[in-house]
């Protein structure tokens, strides 16, 4: 199921503790998980896939405190990366520990959840700006959850690509665009590829699960797959599994399989499938799955 350089990256997947070790890496209150999401679980994965390495982006079951995932880092340099979770407090805390994770703990992009902006605040305010331009001068992508809908954060996101032009962005699942069947989510969607004349913007095709209105394979996205290769270019797209989620919904090895029923589809040829099963991410994230299986 390998591509053929046998360097397979998955873009987006989240770890959290086991039960067991929330004892030492406890649960932020009231985001306690309901599935399995421990290293163990994700390496078993990864083995049955011919995964050679993944980004790991923030759980909000630890919400702000990255000691779990980080030590996960620690113990696997050769497999994973990580992404940190914006912290957008007043206080301005949260500039400092990005520089922190990212210098001392060498995460590699950070992630901006809308909703976690103080009641009334938006991603733009003075905090966001500086949290914003500080990754472009670290030389980390921006990552945005939408989980909502792109509709409601579109002007932000240009906002700050005007602004800050040296900062990468990805955009995560599609920017959660569903196969458009109204005029509110077709204009969703064109704001989605509008995003494309902002050369630093990348776009997750992660989570075919979260946006297909069908079983798998989730062919009713091919044809959402296939525009964004046009607009955008195999370069800035890459994949991402969303473990452990995706394990409630195809499997995880299954969630690999999508793009190949793409490929023998027609959908996506096998250069493009080289691009978003691993070379743009580690163009993207850095060297650390470059030496061969």
């Amino acid at each position: 199921m390998a591509s053929s350089s046998g360097r397979i990256v998955d873009s987006h997947l989240h770890v959290w503790a086991s039960k067991k070790e929330a004892q030492d890496f406890p649960y932020f209150p009231g985001q306690e998980p309901t599935i399995d999401g421990s290293i163990q679980l994700l390496l078993d994965k990864l083995c049955e896939a011919n995964v050679a390495g993944a980004l790991i982006v923030q759980p909000i079951n630890h919400k702000f405190d990255h000691s779990y995932v980080t030590s996960v880092l620690q113990s696997h340099p050769e497999k994973f990366v990580g992404c940190c979770l914006g912290n957008p407090e007043q206080d301005g805390r949260g500039l400092a520990e990005l520089e922190r994770l990212v210098e001392h703990d060498g995460y590699r992009a950070v992630r901006f959840n809308p909703y976690l902006w103080p009641s009334g605040e938006k991603m733009t305010n003075e905090v966001g700006k500086r949290m914003f331009a500080k990754a472009g001068q670290l030389g980390i992508p921006v990552g945005f959850m939408c989980f909502k809908g792109l509709s409601l954060h579109i002007e932000e996101i240009e906002t700050l690509c005007s602004l800050y032009p040296s900062t990468t962005v990805l955009i995560d699942h599609f920017g959660f665009c569903k196969p458009a069947v109204t005029e509110e989510e077709t204009a969703t969607w064109n704001s989605l590829l509008g995003l494309a004349r902002y050369p630093q913007v990348y776009v997750k095709v992660s989570a075919f699960f979260r946006v297909s209105r069908e079983s798998y394979p989730y062919k009713d996205t091919w044809t959402m797959l296939r525009r964004l290769l046009d607009v955008y270019g195999p370069r800035r797209l890459m994949w991402g599994s969303d473990f452990p989620f995706v394990n409630q919904e195809c499997g995880y090895a299954n969630a690999v399989g999508i793009l190949h029923a793409a490929r023998d589809h027609g959908t996506v040829s096998r250069d493009e499938l080289e691009w978003l099963l691993g070379k743009t991410a580690r163009q993207v994230f850095g060297g650390v799955w470059a030496a061969s299986s």
